[in-house]
């Protein structure tokens, strides 16, 4: 792991020229959110680098909400995602896990993340519902991408982490190498500043392990308490970085669609005599905490929730779980 440096203005026209061969995607902010768009060298600009967090988690790249499967497509052509924050990072490790599973691998999946380049964002700010670093997630990458980026002035530092990250980097014009370490003292102290404003936002929450426990512990009352205002739209789920439930839909010619689904949804669990075990609303809320925080840390070794506070934004009941659990302890 090594750091470059590139101003700006090369930095945007480099990518300019990789379009002839990769569809790149940036975060860009406007008046109403932060989200991922086509690159366009005009609208450079309004590129938001360092700042938490796109709408769109890390995982729709992969994991298109509906998709066929019996097609012979090649996953198109590659790609550079810019502006991840390492709280998705961290939650395509389980999604690794899942379908990249030795035996059962999704070629889909598993072609979309080889022809992918994928830039991650520190984190020089917060969003109000971030708490990654109460679950032991940095505000920045130092594996799993394949190159973490900094904006400081007029200059862009890169982070080479991983072998294709290195490739990119041969291919950008006017890059230098850092051998001045005061030039990422910036770094540090970004660092040190986000991780010192999420402990404090976040003091007294529980960490990922103890969540686990006092869920698993939890009586009806609470789930009864917060499923009141829960409407089950699924919107938790569906923007969740690591929930990957899914149904295959059955069309004419033996074609066979994958389309995303969510624990949240009324009928999510029905069987085809009928029978529901998660029909009662308060059920089908424990099930998701369930899920996250009890039966995937069973199973798998990557964390089921990465702290990115998405599923607090976008609840249409305004019900956060993290008022949930700080209630439990």
């Amino acid at each position: 792991m090594y750091y470059i440096s590139i101003k700006k203005e090369d930095w945007h026209r480099s990518l300019e020229k990789l379009l002839a061969s990769h569809d790149i995607f940036v975060p860009v902010k406007d008046e109403y959110s932060l989200d991922y768009e086509p690159f366009r060298l005009n609208q450079a600009e309004n590129i938001a680098y360092n700042t938490p967090k796109p709408s769109t988690p890390l995982k729709n790249f992969f994991l298109p909400v509906r998709e066929n499967v019996t097609s012979a497509g090649n996953g198109g052509r590659p790609r550079i995602i810019i502006g991840a924050p390492n709280c998705d990072v961290e939650a395509l490790g389980l999604l690794d896990e899942i379908y990249l599973d030795e035996a059962f691998t999704d070629p889909f999946y598993r072609n979309r993340r080889k022809s992918t380049i994928l830039v991650s964002s520190d984190c020089f700010s917060v969003n109000d519902h971030c708490h990654c670093t109460s679950y032991g997630v940095k505000p920045y990458t130092m594996e799993g991408a394949d190159i973490a980026l900094l904006s400081e002035g007029d200059y862009i530092f890169l982070r080479v982490i991983s072998d294709k990250g290195e490739e990119l980097v041969r291919q950008l014009s006017s890059v230098a190498g850092v051998n001045d370490p005061e030039r990422l003292l910036f770094a540090d102290q970004r660092h040190r500043e986000t991780e010192a404003l999420l402990a404090e936002r976040n003091k007294g929450l529980p960490g990922y392990k103890e969540t686990g426990e006092i869920v698993q512990k939890a009586g009806d009352q609470i789930w009864v308490k917060y499923a009141s205002k829960c409407v089950s739209c699924g919107a938790c789920t569906t923007i969740c970085p690591t929930c990957s439930c899914f149904l295959l839909i059955d069309k004419p010619d033996f074609e066979k669609v994958k389309q995303m689904d969510a624990c949240q949804y009324p009928g999510f669990e029905r069987v085809a005599g009928g029978a529901d075990a998660l029909f009662e609303l308060p059920h089908r809320f424990r099930n998701r905490y369930m899920c996250k925080y009890v039966w995937r840390p069973q199973k798998f070794n990557s964390l089921a929730c990465t702290g990115c506070g998405r599923c607090i934004e976008a609840c249409i009941g305004k019900i956060n779980k993290n008022e949930l659990f700080m209630e439990l302890t």
